[in-house]
């Protein structure tokens, strides 16, 4: 444990990301201090199986209850199963499964337990990432940008860019990398910009019994109804300034505006939802970014790339255009978050959370 909190040496850290889209598990290595990336490692993923999506799916939008302890056994077996494969690992950064987020009400849910995992994996597990920044006033999300800062350094960025991440709810990540250190005023503008795979996936499901729409093939047979997109972008979230963050499921009646739609046009409808969600949150960025780089899932859906290159004045492009994983990029984060927890460095902001002051957060469990 010592290795692990001494700043400034690079160690192997291995992080873990469940997102709200509900497919798997997502594990990737990378070399840091905590401060600068030094390298990447393997990676590897584990689905989750149809009846394991069900259970989850169940615990959605659930602060207690019957449905929780389910879901909580499928979190960690899902996890305990995939980490145990990388025994190189120094540190573990473990996300858990969150199942409902409302940090202005109740606070924020993730399901799993660090402790368990770090006396099953006999590694150190940081966790609990989001609660001290909610306590502290924060949205408790997005995350991911202390370590979007990191990589725009690595790829030698020089002037303003913006991380799309489209998962099951989309967030931005503005960087300006002409800063020394995240936590500085300006480096950085992060925030939810609304729904992005989860409206469709569910979609999916409730109608063809498919976990996502693979390709987009399916919107890419429909029309969008311009009325229906109309009514979602009234919605007043997206007229609020940032800092924002959603919660899969507060956009769930976004379902009821294509209800009477095609299956082909409700999907090809919903997708052009999330790519507007992403235009209007440009209108939040302090100037427009040389060039957007989309992670998440949502990249490998052509129909969405190409809204979203429609609609915004800069370049889009996905992460790997300049040497990214974006399947990864998550759990690799979380890698990195978790080190600077460990070594008491803030992982999150005033202009990435709202937060009132810069905070490490996380619990740090040893074996």
């Amino acid at each position: 444990m010592d290795k692990v909190r001494a700043k400034g040496t690079v160690i192997r850290a291995l992080g873990a990301m469940s997102g709200t889209s509900l497919d798997g598990v997502d594990a990737a290595m990378i070399e840091t201090d905590g401060v600068a990336i030094h390298g990447f490692g393997r990676s590897g993923y584990r689905a989750y199986s149809d009846d394991e999506r069900a259970v989850l799916r169940r615990a959605l939008g659930q602060w207690s209850g019957p449905t929780l302890g389910p879901a909580t056994d499928v979190t960690m077996r899902a996890h305990q199963e995939l980490l145990a494969d990388f025994p190189d690992a120094d540190v573990i950064g473990f996300h858990g499964q969150t199942v409902a987020h409302a940090p202005r009400l109740h606070g924020t849910l993730q399901l799993g337990d660090g402790t368990v995992l770090a006396q099953a994996l006999r590694r150190p597990v940081v966790w609990d990432f989001r609660s001290s920044d909610v306590a502290l006033g924060g949205e408790g999300a997005p995350l991911a940008p202390f370590f979007h800062f990191a990589c725009a350094k690595w790829i030698g960025a020089e002037a303003p860019v913006a991380f799309l991440n489209l998962g099951g709810v989309g967030n931005i990540t503005w960087v300006d990398p002409r800063f020394d250190a995240q936590q500085e005023a300006g480096a950085l503008l992060a925030f939810d910009t609304g729904p992005a795979n989860a409206p469709v996936n569910d979609l999916m499901q409730e109608r063809l019994g498919l976990a996502y729409d693979k390709g987009g093939c399916v919107a890419a047979g429909g029309t969008v109804e311009t009325g229906a997109l109309e009514l979602f972008l009234a919605e007043p979230f997206f007229a609020k300034m940032p800092p924002k963050s959603l919660d899969r499921n507060d956009f769930a009646e976004m379902v009821n505006l294509v209800r009477e739609l095609s299956d082909a046009d409700a999907a090809a409808t919903l997708t052009a939802m999330c790519a507007a969600g992403v235009a209007q949150a440009m209108e939040h960025c302090p100037t427009l970014p040389t060039r957007m780089l989309v992670t998440g899932g949502g990249r490998h859906n052509p129909v969405l790339m190409e809204m979203l290159e429609v609609s915004l004045d800069c370049p889009v492009e996905p992460v790997e255009a300049v040497g990214l994983d974006g399947d990864m990029l998550e759990a690799q984060a979380f890698a990195y978050l978790a080190v600077r927890v460990a070594r008491g460095l803030p992982t999150s902001c005033p202009g990435t959370t709202g937060v009132r002051a810069a905070v490490g957060g996380g619990v740090v469990s040893v074996p």
